[in-house]
């Protein structure tokens, strides 16, 4: 059986599906925290079979609306004193700026570097966006 330590204040991302934690980990810059950070890949889950578990031992800012873009079905814990104070239940975000990229070479995005690439959510099932300027369809998947 694993044992982690319980985490005094900080933040643990769960029910990450399976094989996204580390872009998750990676995005976040925690493979140089200098605090105590757990990365659980495909422990058993009742509900969703696998999942990925990431436990911050430290309160740090994250980005919410791209977290649900990566998988809108994860579960955010609050820890504050080793107890659950908040528990943040993500969404696919309704508009996305600076996240995914548009690759259309007709883009104004493609030749005026200064604009912001902006998405907006065009089918949460498929979990596609569209470009705000071209009309251009990008996967959720497809993130920086």
């Amino acid at each position: 059986m694993l044992n982690i330590d319980k985490i005094k204040n900080g933040v643990v991302i769960d029910h990450i599906k399976a094989g996204l934690g580390i872009r998750i980990f990676n995005w976040l810059g925690l493979d140089r925290a200098p605090y105590t950070v757990a990365f659980v890949v495909n422990a058993a889950s009742d509900r969703m079979g696998r999942k990925d578990i990431i436990k911050i031992d430290n309160t740090i800012a994250i980005n919410f609306d791209l977290l649900g873009l990566i998988d809108p079905n994860i579960t955010v814990n609050i820890i504050e004193n080793e107890k659950i104070t908040g528990k943040i239940k993500l969404k696919m975000p309704e508009r996305v700026e600076d996240v995914l990229v548009c690759k259309n070479p007709r883009c104004i995005t493609s030749t005026e570097k200064y604009i912001p690439h902006i998405f907006h959510l065009e089918n949460a099932e498929q979990r596609t966006y569209r470009c705000e300027y071209c009309d251009e369809i990008k996967s959720a998947g497809d993130f920086r």
